[in-house]
Protein backbone atom coordinates (compact mmCIF):
# COMPACT_ATOMS: atom_id res chain seq x y z
CA UNK A 1 0.00 0.00 0.00
CA UNK A 2 1.01 3.60 -0.53
CA UNK A 3 2.35 5.08 2.71
CA UNK A 4 0.74 8.18 4.19
CA UNK A 5 1.82 11.50 2.77
CA UNK A 6 4.88 12.86 4.60
CA UNK A 7 2.84 15.93 5.48
CA UNK A 8 0.52 13.90 7.73
CA UNK A 9 0.78 15.02 11.33
CA UNK A 10 -0.64 13.08 14.26
CA UNK A 11 -1.30 14.22 17.81
CA UNK A 12 -1.08 11.63 20.59
CA UNK A 13 -2.57 12.60 23.93
CA UNK A 14 -1.01 10.57 26.72
CA UNK A 15 2.54 9.35 27.26
CA UNK A 16 2.02 5.93 28.78
CA UNK A 17 2.89 2.60 27.11
CA UNK A 18 -0.02 2.76 24.64
CA UNK A 19 0.72 6.29 23.48
CA UNK A 20 4.47 5.74 23.25
CA UNK A 21 4.04 2.51 21.30
CA UNK A 22 1.68 4.24 18.88
CA UNK A 23 4.23 7.02 18.45
CA UNK A 24 6.87 4.46 17.54
CA UNK A 25 4.75 2.75 14.90
CA UNK A 26 3.63 6.03 13.34
CA UNK A 27 7.09 7.62 13.30
CA UNK A 28 8.60 4.52 11.72
CA UNK A 29 5.99 4.85 8.97
CA UNK A 30 7.22 8.37 8.22
CA UNK A 31 4.40 10.23 9.95
CA UNK A 32 5.16 13.32 12.02
CA UNK A 33 4.12 12.74 15.62
CA UNK A 34 3.55 15.19 18.45
CA UNK A 35 2.90 13.53 21.81
CA UNK A 36 1.36 15.57 24.64
CA UNK A 37 1.29 14.63 28.31
CA UNK A 38 -0.06 16.59 31.27
CA UNK A 39 2.72 15.47 33.60
CA UNK A 40 6.28 16.83 33.79
CA UNK A 41 7.57 13.59 32.25
CA UNK A 42 6.09 10.64 30.38
CA UNK A 43 5.74 7.02 31.46
CA UNK A 44 5.19 7.73 35.14
CA UNK A 45 2.79 4.87 35.78
CA UNK A 46 5.04 2.60 33.72
CA UNK A 47 7.88 3.45 36.07
CA UNK A 48 5.68 2.75 39.09
CA UNK A 49 4.88 -0.68 37.65
CA UNK A 50 8.61 -1.35 37.70
CA UNK A 51 8.98 -0.75 41.43
CA UNK A 52 9.82 -4.12 42.92
CA UNK A 53 10.46 -5.70 39.51
CA UNK A 54 9.36 -4.80 35.98
CA UNK A 55 6.82 -7.53 35.12
CA UNK A 56 6.40 -6.79 31.44
CA UNK A 57 4.30 -9.76 30.23
CA UNK A 58 3.55 -13.43 30.90
CA UNK A 59 4.85 -16.63 29.30
CA UNK A 60 1.83 -18.91 29.78
CA UNK A 61 0.01 -20.68 26.95
CA UNK A 62 -1.64 -18.15 24.63
CA UNK A 63 -5.14 -19.56 25.11
CA UNK A 64 -4.79 -19.20 28.88
CA UNK A 65 -3.25 -15.75 28.39
CA UNK A 66 -6.23 -14.52 26.37
CA UNK A 67 -8.59 -15.92 28.98
CA UNK A 68 -7.20 -13.48 31.58
CA UNK A 69 -9.14 -10.71 29.83
CA UNK A 70 -12.41 -12.47 30.64
CA UNK A 71 -15.41 -10.92 28.87
CA UNK A 72 -13.18 -8.70 26.71
CA UNK A 73 -11.07 -11.59 25.41
CA UNK A 74 -12.90 -11.55 22.07
CA UNK A 75 -12.26 -7.87 21.41
CA UNK A 76 -8.62 -8.03 22.50
CA UNK A 77 -7.70 -11.29 20.79
CA UNK A 78 -6.86 -9.81 17.36
CA UNK A 79 -4.76 -7.09 18.99
CA UNK A 80 -2.82 -9.62 21.07
CA UNK A 81 -2.46 -12.05 18.18
CA UNK A 82 -0.79 -9.22 16.25
CA UNK A 83 1.44 -8.18 19.14
CA UNK A 84 1.40 -10.61 22.02
CA UNK A 85 3.82 -11.73 24.74
CA UNK A 86 6.47 -13.15 22.37
CA UNK A 87 6.41 -10.09 20.12
CA UNK A 88 6.68 -7.84 23.15
CA UNK A 89 9.73 -9.75 24.39
CA UNK A 90 11.33 -9.45 20.94
CA UNK A 91 10.63 -5.72 21.00
CA UNK A 92 12.37 -5.39 24.39
CA UNK A 93 15.33 -7.35 23.06
CA UNK A 94 15.45 -4.88 20.17
CA UNK A 95 15.96 -2.09 22.70
CA UNK A 96 19.02 -3.95 23.99
CA UNK A 97 17.53 -5.67 27.05
CA UNK A 98 17.33 -9.40 27.73
CA UNK A 99 14.33 -10.95 29.46
CA UNK A 100 13.75 -14.00 31.60
CA UNK A 101 10.75 -16.02 32.77
CA UNK A 102 10.25 -16.24 36.53
CA UNK A 103 9.01 -19.28 38.39
CA UNK A 104 5.41 -18.02 38.16
CA UNK A 105 5.60 -17.55 34.39
CA UNK A 106 5.93 -13.79 34.66
CA UNK A 107 8.42 -12.18 32.28
CA UNK A 108 10.94 -9.55 33.41
CA UNK A 109 13.81 -7.60 31.89
CA UNK A 110 17.02 -9.14 33.22
CA UNK A 111 17.80 -6.15 35.43
CA UNK A 112 14.18 -6.08 36.72
CA UNK A 113 14.01 -2.29 36.21
CA UNK A 114 11.69 -0.04 34.20
CA UNK A 115 13.77 3.14 34.11
CA UNK A 116 16.59 1.93 31.80
CA UNK A 117 14.03 0.45 29.41
CA UNK A 118 12.04 3.69 29.30
CA UNK A 119 15.18 5.78 28.76
CA UNK A 120 16.29 3.64 25.83
CA UNK A 121 12.81 3.76 24.34
CA UNK A 122 12.51 7.53 24.61
CA UNK A 123 15.94 7.93 23.02
CA UNK A 124 14.81 5.85 20.05
CA UNK A 125 11.56 7.79 19.74
CA UNK A 126 13.40 11.12 19.69
CA UNK A 127 15.81 9.76 17.09
CA UNK A 128 12.71 8.96 15.01
CA UNK A 129 11.67 12.63 15.35
CA UNK A 130 8.81 12.06 17.79
CA UNK A 131 8.21 15.41 19.50
CA UNK A 132 7.27 14.97 23.18
CA UNK A 133 5.55 17.90 24.87
CA UNK A 134 5.14 17.67 28.66
CA UNK A 135 3.00 19.73 31.04
CA UNK A 136 0.44 19.94 28.25
CA UNK A 137 -3.12 19.00 29.26
CA UNK A 138 -5.86 18.21 26.77
CA UNK A 139 -9.04 20.19 27.56
CA UNK A 140 -11.32 18.94 24.79
CA UNK A 141 -12.27 20.79 21.64
CA UNK A 142 -12.73 24.38 20.57
CA UNK A 143 -15.97 25.48 18.92
CA UNK A 144 -14.44 24.88 15.49
CA UNK A 145 -13.32 21.35 16.42
CA UNK A 146 -9.62 21.92 17.13
CA UNK A 147 -7.88 20.31 20.10
CA UNK A 148 -7.45 22.54 23.13
CA UNK A 149 -4.11 22.05 24.86
CA UNK A 150 -3.25 23.97 28.02
CA UNK A 151 0.37 24.43 29.07
CA UNK A 152 2.49 26.69 31.28
CA UNK A 153 2.45 29.39 28.61
CA UNK A 154 -1.30 29.32 28.01
CA UNK A 155 -3.67 27.48 25.70
CA UNK A 156 -3.00 26.41 22.12
CA UNK A 157 -5.29 25.00 19.43
CA UNK A 158 -4.27 22.07 17.24
CA UNK A 159 -5.68 20.66 14.01
CA UNK A 160 -3.77 17.40 13.37
CA UNK A 161 -4.68 14.99 10.60
CA UNK A 162 -5.67 12.44 13.25
CA UNK A 163 -5.58 12.19 17.04
CA UNK A 164 -4.94 9.25 19.33
CA UNK A 165 -6.25 9.41 22.88
CA UNK A 166 -4.21 7.21 25.21
CA UNK A 167 -5.14 8.82 28.51
CA UNK A 168 -5.19 5.84 30.83
CA UNK A 169 -7.91 4.94 33.29
CA UNK A 170 -8.79 6.54 36.59
CA UNK A 171 -6.33 5.14 39.11
CA UNK A 172 -3.23 6.88 40.49
CA UNK A 173 -4.29 10.36 39.46
CA UNK A 174 -1.05 11.82 40.79
CA UNK A 175 0.75 9.95 38.00
CA UNK A 176 -1.54 11.34 35.30
CA UNK A 177 -4.39 8.84 34.81
CA UNK A 178 -7.15 10.85 36.46
CA UNK A 179 -10.13 10.01 34.24
CA UNK A 180 -10.68 13.71 33.42
CA UNK A 181 -11.36 12.69 29.82
CA UNK A 182 -14.61 10.91 30.70
CA UNK A 183 -16.96 13.96 30.70
CA UNK A 184 -15.23 15.35 27.60
CA UNK A 185 -16.09 12.25 25.58
CA UNK A 186 -19.51 11.78 27.15
CA UNK A 187 -20.40 15.32 26.06
CA UNK A 188 -19.74 14.14 22.49
CA UNK A 189 -22.09 11.19 22.91
CA UNK A 190 -19.41 8.52 23.32
CA UNK A 191 -20.62 5.46 25.27
CA UNK A 192 -18.44 4.98 28.35
CA UNK A 193 -18.73 2.33 31.04
CA UNK A 194 -18.20 3.87 34.50
CA UNK A 195 -14.63 3.67 35.76
CA UNK A 196 -14.27 1.25 38.68
CA UNK A 197 -11.35 -0.01 40.76
CA UNK A 198 -9.52 -3.08 39.43
CA UNK A 199 -6.65 -4.98 41.04
CA UNK A 200 -7.65 -3.38 44.30
CA UNK A 201 -8.14 -4.02 47.99
CA UNK A 202 -11.52 -4.40 49.70
CA UNK A 203 -13.03 -3.22 52.95
CA UNK A 204 -14.80 -5.20 55.67
CA UNK A 205 -17.30 -3.90 58.23
CA UNK A 206 -14.44 -3.44 60.66
CA UNK A 207 -11.62 -5.35 62.31
CA UNK A 208 -11.08 -5.37 66.06
CA UNK A 209 -8.69 -2.80 67.50
CA UNK A 210 -6.35 -5.65 68.47
CA UNK A 211 -6.22 -6.99 64.91
CA UNK A 212 -5.56 -3.54 63.45
CA UNK A 213 -2.92 -2.58 66.02
CA UNK A 214 -1.02 -5.86 65.85
CA UNK A 215 -1.51 -7.15 62.33
CA UNK A 216 -2.41 -4.38 59.86
CA UNK A 217 0.13 -4.85 57.07
CA UNK A 218 0.86 -8.48 57.99
CA UNK A 219 0.90 -11.05 55.15
CA UNK A 220 -1.06 -14.29 55.15
CA UNK A 221 1.02 -16.71 53.10
CA UNK A 222 0.11 -20.06 51.52
CA UNK A 223 -3.65 -19.69 51.82
CA UNK A 224 -6.54 -19.99 49.39
CA UNK A 225 -9.44 -17.64 48.75
CA UNK A 226 -12.66 -18.44 46.93
CA UNK A 227 -15.88 -16.64 46.20
CA UNK A 228 -18.87 -18.71 47.23
CA UNK A 229 -19.48 -21.26 44.53
CA UNK A 230 -16.12 -20.71 42.81
CA UNK A 231 -12.84 -22.66 42.68
CA UNK A 232 -10.30 -21.60 45.34
CA UNK A 233 -7.08 -19.86 44.30
CA UNK A 234 -3.84 -20.25 46.20
CA UNK A 235 -1.42 -17.46 47.07
CA UNK A 236 -1.00 -14.75 49.66
CA UNK A 237 -2.59 -11.48 50.70
CA UNK A 238 -2.21 -8.77 53.31
CA UNK A 239 -4.41 -7.63 56.19
CA UNK A 240 -5.02 -3.89 56.17
CA UNK A 241 -6.58 -1.53 58.71
CA UNK A 242 -9.76 -1.54 56.61
CA UNK A 243 -9.82 -5.03 55.11
CA UNK A 244 -7.63 -7.05 52.73
CA UNK A 245 -5.42 -6.49 49.69
CA UNK A 246 -2.49 -8.14 47.90
CA UNK A 247 -1.79 -10.40 44.95
CA UNK A 248 -4.35 -13.10 45.76
CA UNK A 249 -7.07 -10.48 46.32
CA UNK A 250 -6.13 -8.68 43.10
CA UNK A 251 -6.47 -11.92 41.15
CA UNK A 252 -10.10 -12.17 42.30
CA UNK A 253 -10.90 -8.46 42.38
CA UNK A 254 -13.01 -8.33 39.21
CA UNK A 255 -15.26 -11.15 40.41
CA UNK A 256 -15.44 -9.74 43.95
CA UNK A 257 -16.32 -6.27 42.66
CA UNK A 258 -19.05 -7.61 40.38
CA UNK A 259 -20.51 -9.72 43.21
CA UNK A 260 -20.63 -6.57 45.39
CA UNK A 261 -22.25 -4.61 42.54
CA UNK A 262 -24.92 -7.29 42.18
CA UNK A 263 -25.57 -8.24 45.79
CA UNK A 264 -24.30 -5.37 47.92
CA UNK A 265 -21.51 -7.43 49.47
CA UNK A 266 -19.37 -10.45 48.66
CA UNK A 267 -18.54 -13.43 50.86
CA UNK A 268 -15.23 -15.17 50.34
CA UNK A 269 -13.95 -18.30 52.03
CA UNK A 270 -10.43 -18.37 53.38
CA UNK A 271 -8.56 -21.64 53.86
CA UNK A 272 -5.79 -20.93 56.34
CA UNK A 273 -4.12 -24.35 55.86
CA UNK A 274 -4.78 -25.50 52.29
CA UNK A 275 -2.09 -28.18 52.41
CA UNK A 276 -3.84 -30.04 55.24
CA UNK A 277 -7.19 -31.80 55.08
CA UNK A 278 -10.02 -30.92 57.39
CA UNK A 279 -9.74 -34.30 59.08
CA UNK A 280 -6.00 -33.92 59.64
CA UNK A 281 -6.60 -30.57 61.28
CA UNK A 282 -9.44 -31.89 63.46
CA UNK A 283 -7.29 -34.82 64.58
CA UNK A 284 -4.44 -32.51 65.54
CA UNK A 285 -6.78 -30.19 67.44
CA UNK A 286 -8.36 -33.09 69.33
CA UNK A 287 -5.06 -33.92 71.01
CA UNK A 288 -5.01 -32.97 74.70
CA UNK A 289 -3.66 -29.48 75.29
CA UNK A 290 -3.38 -29.75 79.04
CA UNK A 291 -2.60 -26.40 80.60
CA UNK A 292 -1.64 -24.79 77.29
CA UNK A 293 -3.73 -21.92 75.96
CA UNK A 294 -5.63 -22.33 72.71
CA UNK A 295 -3.12 -20.00 71.03
CA UNK A 296 -0.28 -22.26 72.14
CA UNK A 297 -2.21 -25.38 71.09
CA UNK A 298 -2.80 -23.97 67.59
CA UNK A 299 0.88 -23.18 67.29
CA UNK A 300 2.12 -26.55 68.59
CA UNK A 301 -0.25 -28.71 66.59
CA UNK A 302 -0.70 -26.71 63.37
CA UNK A 303 1.96 -23.99 63.36
CA UNK A 304 -0.99 -21.61 63.16
CA UNK A 305 -0.13 -18.31 64.78
CA UNK A 306 0.41 -14.61 64.09
CA UNK A 307 -1.98 -12.97 61.65
CA UNK A 308 -3.60 -16.27 60.73
CA UNK A 309 -4.47 -17.09 64.33
CA UNK A 310 -5.66 -13.53 64.97
CA UNK A 311 -7.95 -13.63 61.95
CA UNK A 312 -9.29 -17.01 63.02
CA UNK A 313 -10.07 -15.60 66.47
CA UNK A 314 -11.72 -12.56 64.84
CA UNK A 315 -13.99 -14.46 62.45
CA UNK A 316 -14.71 -17.91 63.87
CA UNK A 317 -17.63 -18.34 66.31
CA UNK A 318 -16.38 -18.26 69.90
CA UNK A 319 -17.83 -21.67 70.71
CA UNK A 320 -16.00 -23.26 67.75
CA UNK A 321 -12.82 -23.15 69.83
CA UNK A 322 -14.38 -25.74 72.15
CA UNK A 323 -15.04 -28.22 69.34
CA UNK A 324 -12.07 -29.54 67.28
CA UNK A 325 -14.28 -30.46 64.32
CA UNK A 326 -16.00 -27.08 64.17
CA UNK A 327 -12.70 -25.28 64.57
CA UNK A 328 -11.21 -27.39 61.77
CA UNK A 329 -14.18 -26.41 59.60
CA UNK A 330 -13.51 -22.75 60.34
CA UNK A 331 -9.80 -23.05 59.54
CA UNK A 332 -10.65 -24.62 56.16
CA UNK A 333 -13.49 -22.22 55.26
CA UNK A 334 -13.31 -18.99 57.21
CA UNK A 335 -15.90 -16.55 55.80
CA UNK A 336 -14.94 -12.92 55.18
CA UNK A 337 -17.63 -10.46 54.11
CA UNK A 338 -16.36 -7.70 51.83
CA UNK A 339 -18.45 -4.55 51.58
CA UNK A 340 -16.76 -2.33 49.00
CA UNK A 341 -13.55 -1.90 47.01
CA UNK A 342 -11.02 0.64 48.15
CA UNK A 343 -11.22 3.99 46.31
CA UNK A 344 -10.46 4.07 42.60
CA UNK A 345 -7.40 6.27 43.01
CA UNK A 346 -5.74 3.59 45.17
CA UNK A 347 -6.32 0.79 42.67
CA UNK A 348 -3.52 -0.58 40.51
CA UNK A 349 -5.75 -0.19 37.46
CA UNK A 350 -9.32 0.59 36.53
CA UNK A 351 -12.17 -1.19 34.78
CA UNK A 352 -14.61 0.59 32.51
CA UNK A 353 -13.93 3.19 29.86
CA UNK A 354 -14.76 3.70 26.20
CA UNK A 355 -17.10 0.93 25.08
CA UNK A 356 -15.75 -1.22 22.25
CA UNK A 357 -19.02 -0.68 20.41
CA UNK A 358 -18.11 3.00 20.13
CA UNK A 359 -14.93 2.05 18.21
CA UNK A 360 -14.54 0.69 14.69
CA UNK A 361 -12.06 -1.96 13.54
CA UNK A 362 -9.31 0.70 13.49
CA UNK A 363 -10.03 1.71 17.12
CA UNK A 364 -11.46 4.98 15.80
CA UNK A 365 -14.45 6.54 17.54
CA UNK A 366 -17.38 6.03 15.18
CA UNK A 367 -18.89 9.39 16.08
CA UNK A 368 -15.62 11.30 15.81
CA UNK A 369 -13.77 10.47 12.57
CA UNK A 370 -10.03 10.88 12.96
CA UNK A 371 -10.15 10.38 16.75
CA UNK A 372 -8.71 7.05 17.95
CA UNK A 373 -8.36 5.38 21.39
CA UNK A 374 -5.87 2.98 22.94
CA UNK A 375 -4.78 1.58 26.29
CA UNK A 376 -6.50 1.45 29.63
CA UNK A 377 -9.08 4.10 28.73
CA UNK A 378 -10.90 1.42 26.73
CA UNK A 379 -13.39 -0.83 28.53
CA UNK A 380 -11.26 -3.83 29.47
CA UNK A 381 -9.39 -5.02 32.54
CA UNK A 382 -6.89 -7.70 33.44
CA UNK A 383 -5.12 -9.00 36.52
CA UNK A 384 -1.56 -8.12 37.39
CA UNK A 385 1.10 -10.41 35.95
CA UNK A 386 2.05 -8.53 32.79
CA UNK A 387 -1.42 -8.70 31.25
CA UNK A 388 -2.18 -5.00 31.73
CA UNK A 389 1.02 -3.81 30.08
CA UNK A 390 0.83 -6.29 27.21
CA UNK A 391 -2.66 -5.16 26.22
CA UNK A 392 -1.66 -1.49 26.49
CA UNK A 393 1.29 -2.06 24.16
CA UNK A 394 -0.83 -4.13 21.77
CA UNK A 395 -3.66 -1.61 21.63
CA UNK A 396 -1.21 1.24 21.02
CA UNK A 397 0.21 -0.62 18.03
CA UNK A 398 -3.25 -1.52 16.77
CA UNK A 399 -4.49 2.07 17.00
CA UNK A 400 -1.40 3.36 15.20
CA UNK A 401 -1.91 0.85 12.40
CA UNK A 402 -5.57 1.87 12.31
CA UNK A 403 -4.53 5.50 11.90
CA UNK A 404 -2.22 4.56 9.02
CA UNK A 405 -5.02 2.65 7.27
CA UNK A 406 -7.37 5.57 7.75
CA UNK A 407 -4.84 8.06 6.35
CA UNK A 408 -4.23 5.84 3.33
CA UNK A 409 -7.95 5.49 2.68
CA UNK A 410 -8.29 9.26 2.69
CA UNK A 411 -5.52 9.56 0.14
Amino acid sequence: MTPPAPSSRIAIIGGGPAGLMAAEVLSQAGVAVDLYDAMPSVGRKFLLAGVGGMNITHAEDFTAFIGRYRERAGELRPLLEAFGPNALRDWIHGLGFDTFVGSSGRVFPTDMKAAPLLRAWLKRLRENSVHIHTRQRWLGWSEDGRLRIAGPNGESLLAPDATLLALGGGSWARLGSDGAWVPLLQARGIAIAPLQPANCGFEVAGWSAHLVERFAGAPLKTVTLALLGETPRKGEFVLTAKGIEGSLVYALSAQIRERINQQGSASILLDLLPDRSQQQIATALAKPRGSHSMAKHLHRQLRLDGAKAALLRQLAPADAFDDPQRLANAIKALPITLLRPRPLDEAISSAGGVQFGALDENLMLRQLPGMFCAGEMMNWEAPTGGYLLTACFASGRAAAEGILRWLRARG
